[in-house]
């Protein structure tokens, strides 16, 4: 699972996740992209879901890009303990995701291949997403 190696501070704020993608946000690797519509926390967890399911797809042919990172520590404290004594420990790890993101992208596959595995990525995640592709991208007939 994704997380850092390490974090100059070991828990962060919460923040808010506002506004759209102005980096990120275009299909820079591959020739096709999977993009979030709408602002969320992407944990470790949904992130490898997602990579999993694709790849599986994809059956080993082409290539996969992951272009977000969980490095946001989230904190919990454990059950049934009152409130006050300090923030909780550091539980999981997440990706800040605005609108316009691009978080997969394919190459090397069709087209029909890559929407069905993206698709199948899509399910694992949070957010609603849209299959995108590169405005230069020729079929190869």
């Amino acid at each position: 699972m994704l997380s850092p190696k390490r974090t100059k501070y070991r828990k962060q704020q919460k923040g808010r996740v506002k506004g759209v993608a102005t980096r990120g946000h275009r299909v820079d690797f591959g020739s096709f992209g999977l993009k979030s519509l709408e602002p969320h926390w992407i944990t470790a967890r949904q992130i490898e879901a997602a990579r999993i399911a694709l790849t599986r797809y994809l059956k080993r042919e082409g290539q996969v890009w992951i272009r977000i990172f969980p490095d946001k520590p989230v904190t919990k404290k454990p059950a049934e303990v009152r409130m006050g004594k300090g923030k909780g420990a550091p539980e999981y790890w997440v990706a800040t995701v605005k609108p316009g993101t691009i978080m997969f992208e394919v190459g090397g596959v069709p087209l029909e291949t890559a929407k069905e595995g993206m698709r199948l990525a899509a399910q694992k995640l949070p957010v609603t997403t849209k299959f995108v592709v590169r405005p230069d991208f020729a079929e190869e007939a």
